[in-house]
């Protein structure tokens, strides 16, 4: 049983009921950004599913320079001031350098680490050090059993509000595949564990540049892992995917997520009972 980490009221891990951790995956613009934490809310609302609100002011690890990378910090975190304000939601956003630590945690509820950087000691130390919960991604390139020593290096700043995500492992080129053990392996690190069901069913620069994805898959890869026992499943959403400037081929339109969160949660009362 991992020690849960309070964000928004909500707690993440232990016994507690599953949580949600979903938005579109780069804020596009403020009207579209707002419009879907307004659905979002209401989903969670309707559904009894405690949710936190997700987006990046900035992809800075695409694929092609002109890819677009979103609004950039200043207006990216205005627009996620807004969400906090006008919706009582709790945000996370991922944050790519030491410089923009402090700026991120003044808004942000949790500072998310990416993938790619999470054995980035001194991004990882900064970041804890502002004592604001942390959710580091677990690299495509490393172990389940190897992210105790990331875990550690953050908690060397004297922050205990870790978690760790799970999003898939490097298999071949193009192609992800997730382990499900490897939830049961990160819960034994001590910290609260997420599945972040979309990212791990990318094809890493399958298009000719960009990411595909196999979105086909989103549901019972999530039905999966809460029934593996994650404490809170990360999605990213969108209202038309096929319109999304990143990551669309695998999000989940937002159209089919009440119906998810249903089995899901139908699922976790069983796994905690």
């Amino acid at each position: 049983m991992n020690n849960p980490v309070v964000v928004g009221g909500m707690k993440i891990g232990g016994s507690n009921p599953l949580i949600l951790i979903a938005g579109p995956c780069v804020i596009e613009n403020e009207k579209h950004c707002l419009s879907m934490a307004g659905k979002l809310s209401r989903i969670s609302e309707s559904e009894g599913i405690g949710l936190i609100f997700k987006s990046s002011y900035d992809k800075a690890n695409r694929m092609k320079l002109e890819s677009f990378r979103g609004p950039g910090i200043k207006k990216g975190l205005s627009i996620l001031k807004k969400v906090k304000k006008e919706f009582n939601l709790p945000v996370i956003t991922d944050v790519h350098r030491e410089s923009e630590v402090d700026d991120v945690a003044e808004v942000a509820d949790i500072i998310q680490i990416p993938a790619f950087l999470c054995r980035q000691t001194d991004l990882l130390v900064k970041s804890a050090g502002t004592k604001k919960p942390l959710n580091i991604k677990k690299g495509q390139f490393v172990a389940p059993w190897d992210m105790k020593y990331i875990v550690e290096k953050a908690e060397s700043a004297g922050n205990k509000n870790i978690i760790v995500t799970e999003r898939g492992y490097s298999f071949g080129y193009n192609n992800l595949v997730c382990d499900i053990r490897s939830l049961c392996l990160l819960n034994s690190i001590g910290t609260p564990v997420v599945l972040d069901v979309t990212h791990s069913l990318q094809l890493p620069g399958g298009r000719s540049g960009s990411s595909g994805g196999q979105s086909v898959f989103i549901a019972p890869l999530a039905r999966a892992g809460v029934a593996s026992g994650c404490d809170a499943i990360f999605m990213e959403v969108h209202d038309n995917p096929g319109k999304a400037p990143c990551d669309g081929p695998n999000m989940l339109n937002i159209k089919y997520l009440p119906d998810l969160i249903k089995k899901l949660k139908d699922i976790d009362r069983i796994v905690k009972e």
